[in-house]
């Protein structure tokens, strides 16, 4: 057998070779889904007092409570925390029990008399939560920073926290 008759050979061998090896990986990829992400949670322009009162109002009519998100767009963990959120089974016991109101801190000079009003000591980091019952009554603040951490934040501890703090 010739050099020239076995180079036909060894191509399809590396080729399929390199099938099997890629294959588990595009498989892999396929299954997997990346997370949505809201680059603009925090609205620079929002009446952050305005949206706490209509929320309050909505939350009273339907016997919810209201979580308020002090945060900025700029924040990985804000964002991390809002993909949590808005996953299964975090999405249904947000929608069934609370009213989510994001705060923008800015670059933690914004909405500082919202923070302090309602216990948020922005100097531990954001995101920082607050729960208020249909009322405006403080039921909550996070006073330790549980969530600005990616390292200690996972869609389970957002589930005990929302299965915690619903109505």
């Amino acid at each position: 057998m010739s050099l020239k008759s076995l180079v036909r050979p060894i191509h399809v061998a590396v080729f399929a070779l390199a099938a099997l090896l890629i294959a588990p990986a595009t498989r892999a990829s396929a299954q997997m889904t990346s997370p949505r992400v809201n680059k603009h949670l925090y609205s620079a322009t929002a009446d952050a007092k305005a949206d706490i009162a209509a929320a309050l109002k909505e939350a009273a009519a339907g016997h919810k409570r209201v979580i308020l998100a002090f945060g900025g767009d700029w924040c990985g963990d804000c964002q991390v925390l809002d993909i949590y959120m808005h996953q299964s089974p975090n999405a249904e016991l947000l929608a069934k029990h609370f009213l989510l109101v994001h705060i923008d801190i800015g670059r933690y000079d914004k909405n500082t008399d919202l923070a302090a009003k309602y216990n948020i000591p922005l100097k531990k980091g954001v995101p920082a939560l607050a729960v208020l019952d249909s009322n405006g009554k403080l039921l909550y603040s996070q006073r330790t920073g549980e969530f600005e951490d990616m390292r200690d934040m996972s869609s389970t501890s957002v589930t005990e926290f929302l299965n915690r703090w619903k109505a």
